[in-house]
């Protein structure tokens, strides 16, 4: 399996909303995106991020809520290698697969497991029932079988299921892309009433113009606008010149690269808590006792920021209850946080032998 896994790590996307972590893959014919509705619902626009490019956003043009599928548009420039779409070859009960995601975020997990069931069916929809280990963030990758072809999307699990998860059959993917046909510029989907798919050209308005059902074209969806303390987060980033949008990582949280140094930014709401982790260098394996000696006397020296080690990991962090905060403040404390964390990252590497955790430009 591992020529099969080197082929997909170049087509593997990640994908991030304000709300959720997916993951999608490229296909080279139809040239587009492809990924779970779920994964993108709600947006016009994702941030998408590749082995072979940097972050970037790229637009919906496709919703599917009836097979839970979506397309993205490819942004110029980006060159992908190919991968072949599997929807003729039979499947069978004991076929090894592999599933291919960014769960939880990660970057690039391969997980090996059998097909388990090729005929379970919910709301007249088959799908392959596999035992590979699926997670949150998994949802849009592809299930590949040993030849190395695409034979389903992943797209949802049983909650404490024990590695119980459903694909969706690629013929079912095969079937859209060939009703979707040439992307003209025309946002479309699916209408869940009749299953005709919709080109935002012939809608009338926001309703099938086949059975009139409601119809929820990407084009005509609202722009993601943050209330509360997200909106004062996000006005605080934008202040401190960093790109909101392809700032956005999930949930309430952000991803901020200042030099060597990545900053993870997150509001939780429950305890009223901000944080910021800087993640900085690793650990060397020799001479770690003096690195220990620099950290604790910068702790007792610094002034509203942190250092802490997790594993190999050092990392900066800054805390700050939601109650106080406002973007001039908040904006001075992540400043600050900012450029120490890429001032700390080059003092470590370069006077105590710590490692590069990412390289100045590097994207995760």
């Amino acid at each position: 399996m591992k020529q099969v896994i080197d082929r997909y790590r170049d087509v593997i996307i990640q994908i991030a909303t304000p709300a959720s972590l997916g993951t999608g893959f490229y296909l080279k014919g139809p040239n587009l995106i492809v990924t779970n509705d779920h994964v993108v619902s709600g947006n016009r626009e994702v941030v998408i991020k590749g082995r072979l490019f940097p972050k970037t956003l790229a637009r919906v043009i496709y919703s599917d809520p009836r097979f839970d599928l979506a397309f993205l548009e490819v942004p110029p420039g980006i060159e992908l290698p190919e991968i072949q779409l599997e929807n003729k070859t039979t499947v069978v009960e004991g076929d090894p697969i592999l599933a291919i995601g960014h769960p939880f975020g990660l970057k690039f997990t391969t997980t090996l497991g059998i097909i388990s069931n090729v005929s379970h069916e919910i709301n007249d929809i088959q799908y392959y029932l596999n035992d590979a280990a699926l997670n949150p963030g998994n949802s849009g990758g592809p299930l590949v079988n040993k030849e190395g072809n695409v034979i389903g999307v992943n797209t949802f699990i049983v909650k404490e299921g024990n590695n119980t998860g459903f694909s969706l059959p690629a013929k079912y993917l095969a079937l859209t892309l060939d009703q979707f046909g040439a992307f003209t510029g025309k946002t479309a989907t699916r209408c869940r009433s009749c299953s005709n798919i919709v080109f935002e050209d012939k809608a009338d308005g926001s309703y099938c113009p086949h059975c009139g059902s409601m119809i929820h074209l990407p084009s005509q969806v609202e722009e993601y606008e943050p209330i509360g303390i997200a909106a004062t987060i996000e006005g605080m980033l934008a202040e401190a010149g960093h790109d909101v949008k392809l700032s956005r990582r999930g949930s309430d949280t952000w991803e901020i690269r200042q030099g060597s140094a990545r900053i993870f930014i997150a509001y939780h709401e429950r305890t009223g808590l901000i944080t910021g982790d800087a993640y900085l260098c690793t650990l060397p394996q020799e001479n770690i006792g003096p690195i220990y000696e620099f950290l604790l006397r910068q702790n007792y020296d610094l002034e509203g920021l942190t250092f802490s080690v997790k594993e190999q990991d050092i990392i900066l962090s800054l805390l700050i209850f939601d109650r106080y905060l406002n973007v001039e403040t908040g904006l001075l404390l992540f400043k600050n946080l900012f450029e120490k964390a890429d001032h700390y990252d080059n003092i470590l590497v370069e006077e105590y032998g710590a490692k590069w955790k990412f390289e100045e430009g590097e994207e995760g």
